[in-house]
């Protein structure tokens, strides 16, 4: 499987109005992910599967990776909160996406790449750190400790090879 992590895209500043799970994407933020996927659609990047989690920008930011999709979108909240045997277990299908939050995203691919969970105490991954609409590309089988990391790309590489 190839498995690709998103963190999603820049979200509105948190406010003490409205939950977390209800903030959107900046307009900054939707045109330099849809962007970035556009590096990826350069790239070939098909994609069978995309799961998020159902917080707003992690749907919105799913959106804009659907031009990539040659399959279906599927809502897991197991994407909003650390990672699990029960997300693992979901998977379907060759190229998947994966869209959702730090520090979670960071605990996962320490998970699957190294068998280690990543988090510390603080809720801080202390050598992996996904900018907002980064991407984590590993592949393997999706077990703890079997999958390579075949790049870790920033949001601006994305975005320069989509501009290419």
């Amino acid at each position: 499987m190839e498995l690709f992590l998103f963190r999603h895209a820049e979200a509105e500043p948190r406010s003490g109005d409205a939950p977390d799970e209800r903030r959107a994407l900046t307009a900054k933020g939707r045109e330099r992910f849809l962007r970035a996927a556009k590096g990826l659609e350069r790239l070939e990047i098909q994609l069978d599967r995309i799961y998020h989690s159902p917080w707003l920008r992690s749907i919105e930011s799913a959106e804009l990776l659907s031009l990539l999709l040659d399959g279906e979108t599927v809502v897991t909240p197991l994407l909003a909160q650390p990672p699990t045997r029960e997300l693992l277990d979901i998977l379907e299908g060759e190229n998947v996406a994966l869209v959702g939050h730090e520090p979670w995203l960071s605990d996962l691919l320490g998970w699957l790449v190294f068998g280690v969970r990543m988090m510390e105490s603080d809720g801080k991954s202390p050598c992996l750190d996904f900018g907002k609409g980064g991407l984590a590309w590993v592949g393997g089988k999706p077990e703890p400790g079997a999958m390579s990391l075949r790049a870790f790309l920033p949001p601006r590489a994305l975005r320069r090879i989509g501009r290419s």
